[in-house]
């Protein structure tokens, strides 16, 4: 079922987090951070939404390493109940995409928790010091791109690299909802 992001509180500082990575290492929020921002992507494999912008998120994410701004992705799905979220699957998908960035295992969901993630992929724009400027969308591309969409996740970067303040018209992300483990 398609699930759309709420609005993003602006100013809120980055939840810090600690979690694997599909390179074998263990990344942290200052591990991954640019020195003029960072987007953090709820992502995973399985979700149709997710592989249709692949190509465009490891492109925007080369892009804007070259402003100053790092990426990193986060998958929080139940593995269990999803079995190509599964962390071995995350590293086939990594290594096969030649993703520019971390992708990051959130198998207790709390990372995904203390952001308010809501789906996938959906896209966490921080400033230099770590306060939310952006959330929302990609592009306007849903499960097929769109020719030509505007670049606003980039373009919203561009300006928070610039200026440290993101664009006042955000729209949200789109897609799967993010699988919760059942209590």
């Amino acid at each position: 079922m398609a699930t759309e992001s709420p609005a993003g509180e602006l100013g809120l500082a980055a939840p810090a987090f600690s979690l694997p990575a599909t390179d074998g290492r263990t990344c942290t929020l200052d591990d991954v951070r640019g020195a003029k921002g960072l987007v953090v992507i709820f992502m995973c494999n399985h979700c149709p939404y997710v592989q249709a912008a692949l190509p465009r998120i490891v492109h925007e994410a080369r892009e804007l390493a070259a402003l100053g701004i790092g990426t990193v992705g986060i998958n929080s799905n139940d593995a269990a109940a999803y079995p190509e979220d599964s962390f071995k699957r995350m590293v086939a998908l990594a290594v096969e995409r030649q993703f520019p960035f971390p992708y990051l295992h959130d198998e207790a969901q709390q990372v995904a928790q203390a952001y308010g993630a809501a789906c996938t992929p959906e896209f966490f724009g921080f400033d230099a010091n770590l306060l939310l400027q952006y959330r929302g969308r990609l592009d306007a591309s849903r499960k097929v791109p769109v020719p030509g969409a505007r670049r606003e996740l980039f373009e919203a970067m561009q300006q928070i690299a610039q200026t440290g303040v993101g664009p006042d018209m955000q729209y949200p992300a789109l897609g799967c909802s993010i699988k919760w483990r059942s209590s």
